[in-house]
């Protein structure tokens, strides 16, 4: 992505923020392209071009009322997408997912052995940070703050491993246009691998609840568990865990910054909206 589509994201999420705190004034677009320092015209062309729809459509996409809406056919959409067998929906059907978990040996060493090639680059949501092994993806992190918080996090993590810097495009891209498979090399429990799993088959979009995964995975009581192993995904928006909100239709809680949580989650729901798939999704199953 470019440094002009970051500025884009930016200018976007702030005008996120700004609605986040003065939605019950309803604001005008008059006062929302002021609150980024553009013209109203000049903010919705660059609105318009970065979500497919108009400033005011896309609003309505982050409300409660679309999240209740969207929470009561939650069940049957994620069913329906888990006994297809789908690794994902939407805008990334072309996307096909293969999971490589580390056996318990290799997590105990912590990375021990493995060379961890590392990158950073812009997305529609901002800068993100993804890192592979020779098996897969093992990271993508948006960063929040700075560059060095996010890498020494991963670093942590990955305490024995040697991490070197790819500055050529071996790196995968999931956010390209048609992008290509990726594998996902992850380290985690068995359950949160489960947990992930199931996140993969919630269709672009859509949004589901905490005990709509714990049902999902077959273990209705584990609601609080599913919401720890949810914020431990580490490889953000490959594994949607931006899909997730709460049972009365919240949207918060994001690893990555509650307006990085409802970009997404608006920008998906009004790219299948503007695609007229909005309510019925051509489910395509990967294979």
């Amino acid at each position: 992505m470019t440094n002009q589509q970051a500025n884009d994201y930016q200018t976007v999420a702030d005008a996120i923020h700004y609605l986040e705190q003065n939605f019950r004034k309803q604001p005008s677009l008059d006062e929302i392209a002021a609150s980024v320092h553009l013209s109203k015209y000049h903010f919705q062309r660059l609105f318009k071009r970065w979500a497919g729809v108009s400033p005011t459509q896309f609003l309505h996409y982050l409300t409660v009322e679309y999240a209740k809406q969207n929470l009561q056919q939650a069940d049957t959409v994620f069913n329906t997408a888990l006994d297809a067998g789908l690794s994902s929906a939407g805008r990334l059907h072309d996307l096909f997912v293969t999971f490589e978990a580390m056996s318990p040996g290799e997590y105990k060493r912590q990375g021990d052995g493995l060379t961890i090639q590392y990158n950073f680059s812009q997305t529609p949501f901002g800068e993100m940070l993804i890192a592979q092994t020779a098996r897969g993806v093992c990271a993508l992190r948006f960063v929040s703050d700075n560059r060095d918080n996010v890498l020494n996090e991963l670093m942590r993590e990955w305490e024995q491993a040697e991490f070197a810097f790819s500055a050529d495009s071996n790196l995968p891209n999931p956010f390209a246009t048609a992008p290509d498979p990726i594998h996902l090399h992850l380290k985690g429990t068995n359950f949160q691998v489960q947990v992930w799993q199931a996140l993969l088959r919630i269709p672009a979009g859509r949004v589901v609840t905490y005990s709509d995964v714990s049902h999902a995975i077959g273990n209705p009581q584990a609601t609080r568990a599913v919401a720890s192993a949810i914020a431990k995904n580490p490889v953000g928006y490959i594994i949607p865990c931006h899909r997730v909100i709460n049972k009365v239709g919240q949207i918060h809680k994001y690893r990555w910054g509650t307006e990085r949580k409802k970009a997404m989650i608006g920008w998906e729901a009004s790219q299948s909206a503007a695609n007229g798939a909005h309510r019925h999704e051509k489910l395509q199953v990967a294979g």
